[in-house]
């Protein structure tokens, strides 16, 4: 059994599941058309200010900020409407993880604002099951595997 990630280490986790989520969108928000390119947009906004926030944490905090690489694998070929937002709901979900990674090694402002990121992608991810007609729309415990 491993040992839980301190915070550092939780964090830049997150940091690089942000960068993923911020690179999806791109093949995302080609796909989808009038409110809901709209909500693809919004998302990748709140993932580049969570990743800008994360940078400046971990730098000022004297983390290691690990680097941005230049195209992450995604799960599946995109090349529709609904694998587009297929890919939506998981690109939340698995974020969402990365930030309940981070709540056991927190506390205060900061265990704050990660389960901020926790709470607003889990209900992105709702609102994404519900555009693709997902069921269940919600799941138990956001950010927790299967």
């Amino acid at each position: 059994m491993t040992a839980p990630p301190d915070a550092g280490e939780a964090l830049a986790q997150a940091l690089i599941a942000e960068y993923a989520a911020i690179w999806a969108y791109g093949p995302i928000g080609v796909r989808l058309t009038g409110a809901e390119r709209k909500a693809a947009i919004t998302a990748e906004a709140a993932h580049r200010a969570r990743r800008d926030a994360l940078v400046v944490q971990l730098s000022t905090g004297g983390g290691s900020v690990p680097p941005d690489r230049a195209g992450y694998a995604l799960p599946f070929p995109v090349t529709d409407r609904a694998s587009a937002l297929q890919l939506a709901v998981q690109v939340e979900e698995r974020t969402a993880a990365f930030w309940r990674a981070v709540l056991p090694t927190s506390a205060g402002a900061e265990r704050d604002r990660a389960l901020g990121a926790l709470v607003e992608y889990a209900v992105r991810a709702t609102r994404w099951r519900r555009s693709a007609g997902i069921s269940p729309l919600t799941v138990a415990f956001p950010g927790r595997p299967g």
